[in-house]
């Protein structure tokens, strides 16, 4: 399964759900959130985990023959990263040729899966890979991860995955496997209906003998758009300013600044430091064409420029994960909700002067 949805709207906390499913069931988890690295960081990542899942699935001193097969396949796949056999401590002496030792992360991650599935197996147990952020992982390693994962399920294997992500997620998975379509569900979340969007808002309060006005709530679920982590942050504001155990509308009008406040100086400001004043620029301007999907060519000619001009500018805001592409051809949108509020009240509209190139004397 990959999961698949906005920041904020709690594909994080659905992960951990499933770790706590996974661990009441007494299978192994093995937990990773993707940030730029280099291939040699990930494999080391996987080392790490793969060798922490063996130890959880059995102790050495209980290792049957599949997991002491699994010990030889890690050792392999270790020493390919770290010849110096600082991720092997513990794994035994014996290495196994041929087997995860190729080079190839393709080859090799799925030889190590299928180990790990069989010592799980033969331990009556199963393990879980939770991976969160995998739109950050390069085409090659998503590629292998979805390779070794299809075997382990060729195999009949204990061993699956769970992983979540942005929404170009199906886009890519697709693009690097073809099968993968076939291979995995892709679950989208998002915001909460109105329903549930008030469940999420008065039950804590009522847990805590308080209450809202139902204008209040209309209020903030309005302002919220139903997005989980805004309605989680709008609850605290109007927790901290309301006077008595009722919150008011007035209540809540009150603490709209002091939620935009924190969102701006946290949950926003973290991604717009990571731009370039170029890139800064193209978003506030699909910011003042709407919140919804915009077309590259829309966003061009407010910037006064022709779409290629624009083209690697919007290249870099999808690979830093601020944009993702949406089905309809040539359109991109926010990956964070409300952005365009946000870069309307705090960036500037400026549209930078193109380029002039110096002729030659």
């Amino acid at each position: 399964m990959i999961i698949t949805g906005l920041r904020g709207v709690g594909k994080t906390v659905l992960l951990g759900e499933f770790r706590k499913r996974a661990t009441t069931m007494d299978w192994v988890v093995i937990e990773l959130e993707i940030a730029k690295h280099t291939p040699e960081e990930f494999r080391k990542d996987i080392a790490r985990e793969a060798r922490r899942a063996l130890f959880t699935i059995a102790p050495m001193t209980k290792w049957r023959e599949k997991a002491r097969r699994a010990a030889a396949v890690l050792k392999s796949f270790t020493l390919t990263v770290a010849p110096d056999g600082s991720l092997s401590v513990g794994l035994g002496n014996d290495s196994a040729p041929g087997s995860a030792d190729s080079g190839s992360l393709d080859a090799d991650l799925t030889d190590l899966l299928l180990a790990l599935g069989e010592a799980a197996r033969e331990h009556d147990t199963g393990v879980v890979l939770l991976i969160d952020e995998i739109q950050a992982l390069s085409k090659p390693e998503l590629e292998a991860l979805i390779a070794a994962i299809h075997k382990t399920v060729q195999r009949t294997l204990p061993i699956t995955m769970v992983a979540a992500g942005l929404p170009q997620l199906p886009e890519l998975v697709g693009e690097a496997k073809s099968y993968a379509e076939r291979l995995f569900k892709f679950p989208a979340i998002g915001q909460l209906n109105a329903t549930d969007a008030y469940e999420a808002l008065v039950e804590p309060a009522v847990e805590e003998e308080a209450s809202y006005d139902d204008d209040a709530a209309a209020f903030i679920i309005e302002y919220t758009e139903g997005y989980p982590y805004f309605i989680q942050e709008y609850g605290k504001a109007v927790w901290d300013l309301a006077v008595g155990p009722n919150v008011s509308l007035a209540e809540a009008r009150a603490s709209q600044k002091a939620v935009e406040d924190k969102l701006d100086s946290g949950f926003f400001k973290v991604r717009i430091d990571r731009t370039t004043d170029l890139e800064r620029a193209y978003l506030r301007c699909m910011a003042e064409l709407g919140p919804e999907p915009q077309s590259a060519s829309s966003v061009a000619a407010l910037m006064q420029r022709q779409s290629n001009q624009v083209g690697p500018t919007r290249a870099r805001l999808i690979e830093k994960g601020l944009l993702y592409n949406t089905p309809s051809w040539g359109y991109a949108a926010f990956t964070v909700p409300q952005f365009d509020r946000y870069l309307k009240r705090c960036v500037p509209l400026r549209i930078p002067e193109p380029r002039t190139r110096k002729k030659k004397p």
